[in-house]
């Protein structure tokens, strides 16, 4: 049996490849974490809320003349002091807890909020 290669089915079989490779690449890119900066300047949390998912990163960056620490409220995590110009990471895990502080600083706090 022979079978004919025409012009039409050659575009049609193009447009079906590149719709598969563009949604192949949507989904590698969702799957892949996310660092998110929190930038700590003038004794603050920038952004104080941060929202991510579960294996995203968050890095905190020191700006300011201080050190600092992203300490959660029951000790479960912590990054140990954050120097003047140094960052520090964690990674987001399911049971890790949403709120923290500067050990050096209560007043200064943020939240963590984890998507589901």
């Amino acid at each position: 049996m022979t079978k004919t290669i025409t012009r039409r089915g050659v575009l049609v079989g193009a447009a079906a490849s590149a719709a598969v490779s563009s949604n192949s690449l949507t989904s590698a890119n969702a799957s892949r974490p996310k660092t998110h900066e929190v930038r700590i300047t003038q004794f603050k949390f920038e952004p104080d809320v941060v929202v991510v998912e579960v294996g995203d990163i968050i890095r905190w960056s020191n700006l300011d003349l201080a050190p600092h620490t992203a300490t959660e409220t029951s000790f479960g995590w912590d990054t140990g002091e954050i120097a003047k110009g140094m960052s520090k990471e964690t990674v987001v895990t399911e049971d890790m807890g949403t709120r923290y502080f500067c050990a050096f600083h209560p007043h200064m706090k943020g939240t963590i909020t984890i998507k589901l």
